[in-house]
């Protein structure tokens, strides 16, 4: 069974390591997202959002619900953390 494990984590690292080699470098100024998204993020936030923070702008408003997914799954698990670790005053 150990050596089943072995091989389901190499085949899944050695499959990672293939998907990462489309990916643009760290940083690469001419990938999509550094083309498209964040000039349009920069052009934008102010007027659209008002607010001008521009990272308040991107996690506030554009990404509010993805925001609020991991705040409601941070929050979750710390509760349950709590739950879990709570002392009875038996």
């Amino acid at each position: 069974m150990k050596i089943a494990g072995l091989l389901l984590a190499l085949l899944t690292g050695g499959l990672l390591i293939y998907g990462e080699q489309d990916m643009p470098g760290w940083g690469d100024g001419n990938s999509p997202a550094s083309r498209h998204v964040s000039p349009r993020y920069i052009e934008k936030a102010l007027e659209e959002t008002g607010a001008p923070n521009m990272v308040t702008a991107v996690l506030a408003d554009y990404r509010s619900f993805d925001t609020l997914g991991e705040t409601t799954v941070i929050f979750t698990a710390g509760l349950s953390c709590l739950l879990l670790l709570r002392r009875d005053s038996e």
